[in-house]
């Protein structure tokens, strides 16, 4: 068989600057993994030199019902049939903004975009505007896009771009309150990931206490609560992950499975920022593609349609006990934080991530596509037989990590 995958990067070194760029960089990853796919189905995909995998990484996040699912794609391909970027929105435009308010709790309205970058960011603008004030709080190490004014990877970002932005740590109300305090009479919002989901660390899901007092402060200081629900959204919950632990934000920032796959993301929010959302200048060329849209409505009609975040949670749930039991057969011990749904998957005693690069370098060479240091992901077309071929070649895996000891 042709190897057409390093053919593919050296011709991508001579016009790509390094390559590749940001999370889609191969060689952040373990030897062997490829950096060019041919195709998805369901939850298996194919490198372009025809290797399958079965998939737990789901495109980082957005393939929630499974790859090329057939309502989504006939939905896309009904309205690319007809019209998608035009000189004002299709009529899909209303019917996803009604389906986002109808679907989820803390909306009384919606807006369209296209990466979580924008979402956050769109977020930011509106309660700034709302509030007239400028400082935001967020969480160290959280990720809420790669922009200038909130990305923790710091080249070419100077100190200004993140004047206003202070940072406390996650699920610790100490650390809030005193970036409270510094943020003074000049709080527009506290910006807050459904779940800590930071890359190479064990994953934290929001403790009631911690979400109850980010919601008083914002009640009693007049700044807005902003869940950046790009990652976790449609996942976790139906109406939002924060719904779990009893607290609503003013705005939420969605993406990655809102569309399985299409390009869209949405900020929705209260009446109380209805007036701020209208004063703010916000748009894009793409950012109203009409067949994202209809893909969008598609997506959220089957998750609707069946139990799709119940499949997730069991299949999570069974691959998280399969490789426990694995691990303590083999002798090694792991660490398993985060929703079983959108699992993080570390070694005890692994700083540098050696054992994990290792088993997920061995777990590939059979055919199941892990990530060493980044969250995973679960989709509704994980079906009991895919999780357990999957448990049974991760077997294979850890007892070849045993003999390499």
């Amino acid at each position: 068989m042709s190897q057409r995958d390093p053919d593919l990067r050296r011709r991508a070194a001579a016009v790509v600057p390094g390559g590749m760029y940001g999370h889609m960089k191969a060689d952040m990853l373990p030897e062997g993994y490829p950096q060019f796919f041919e195709r998805g189905d369901g939850c298996r995909i194919w490198d372009v030199d025809g290797h399958e995998y079965i998939d737990f990484v789901c495109s980082y996040g957005p393939i929630v019902l499974g790859h090329r699912h057939p309502a989504v794609e006939a939905a896309a391909a009904r309205q690319l049939a007809s019209a998608d970027c035009q000189n004002g929105p299709a009529a899909v435009f209303v019917e996803l903004a009604e389906r986002m308010v109808d679907v989820v709790p803390a909306a009384d309205w919606a807006m369209f975009c296209k990466n979580g970058n924008d979402a956050t960011t769109l977020c930011v603008t509106i309660a700034r505007a709302a509030t007239g004030k400028r400082k935001v709080l967020a969480a160290r190490g959280a990720y809420h896009g790669s922009l200038p004014w909130c990305t923790e990877f710091r080249t070419g970002v100077t100190d200004e771009d993140q004047a206003h932005l202070i940072h406390y740590t996650y699920n610790d109300l100490a650390s809030v309150e005193a970036a409270r305090e510094e943020a003074g009479d000049d709080l527009a919002a506290i910006l807050v990931s459904a779940f800590q989901h930071d890359a190479f660390v064990d994953q934290a899901l929001p403790e009631p206490a911690f979400a109850r007092r980010l919601r008083e402060i914002c009640d009693r200081t007049g700044a807005a609560l902003l869940l950046d629900d790009v990652r976790a959204g449609f996942r976790l919950h139906r109406g939002g992950s924060w719904e779990g632990v009893g607290v609503r934000p003013d705005l939420s920032a969605w993406g990655k499975a809102l569309a399985n796959g299409w390009p869209i993301s949405a900020v929705t929010g209260v009446d109380a920022l209805r007036r701020a959302a209208t004063r703010v200048f916000a748009t894009g060329s793409y950012w109203f593609g009409a067949a994202p849209m209809a893909a969008a409505l598609a997506t959220l009609e089957a998750l609707d349609a069946s139990d799709a975040l119940g499949r997730m949670r069991a299949a999570g749930q069974t691959l998280r006990d399969g490789l426990d039991a694995q691990a303590r057969s083999h002798g090694f011990s792991l660490r398993q934080t985060g929703p079983v749904q959108m699992p993080m998957v570390l070694f005890e005693d692994d700083p540098e991530r050696a054992t994990g690069n290792r088993f997920c370098s061995e777990a590939l060479k059979r055919g199941v596509y892990l990530h060493p240091w980044h969250n995973m992901f679960l989709c509704a077309a994980h079906t009991p037989d895919d999780v357990k071929q999957a448990l049974e070649r991760t077997d294979e895996a850890f007892a070849a990590l045993r003999r390499s000891r």
